[in-house]
């Protein structure tokens, strides 16, 4: 039997975000709940990164000027549940999501694994360029929280969308 296997890494080194601690021990555990419960076998990496560098992918990949929050990079095909492969990568600012976590999921914690969760379902194939993908991603994102994050019910000041 095959297994999921997610590669972490902190890549942080410009002192963008010194007050953020990336646990990334249990941003691991997060990661691999999303992929076993999606019945996904393949490696996954998670890559911690400074404001800069993502936002030196966000004009290389999406040709957009700035820092995002996360960014997703599934591999060519499409994953097939069951078959080993390499799903992806998911790189996530810390920096930025410190920026914004008052105006969006309500703690820097939640913030993060929200960006975990969101940048892994991109990578299985998820979107939100329509409503009902929209919809269909919120939700897969909010019982995938309340399941492996939480362990019950989202917080009260919990939002999946910016103020």
């Amino acid at each position: 039997m095959t297994v999921a296997t997610v590669v972490v890494a902190d890549e942080r080194c410009s002192g963008d975000s010194p007050d953020v601690v990336v646990d990334t021990d249990r941003w691991h555990r997060l990661a691999l709940d999303v992929l076993v419960d999606r019945g996904m076998a393949g490696e996954l990496t998670l890559t911690f990164v400074d404001r800069d560098d993502i936002a030196e992918l966000n004009v290389e990949h999406m040709g957009k000027q700035g820092p995002t929050d996360v960014l997703s990079f599934p591999m060519d095909d499409e994953p097939i549940p069951g078959v080993p492969t390499l799903l992806g990568d998911v790189v996530i600012s810390p920096a930025v999501a410190a920026a914004q976590f008052a105006d969006h999921a309500g703690t820097l914690d939640d913030e993060l694994g929200l960006l975990v969760v969101h940048g892994i379902l991109h990578v299985l194939g998820h979107d939100h360029a329509e409503p009902d993908e929209t919809a269909l991603m919120r939700a897969c994102e909010l019982d995938l929280l309340e399941r492996f994050h939480w362990h019950g019910a989202a917080p009260a000041g919990f939002r999946q969308t910016h103020d």
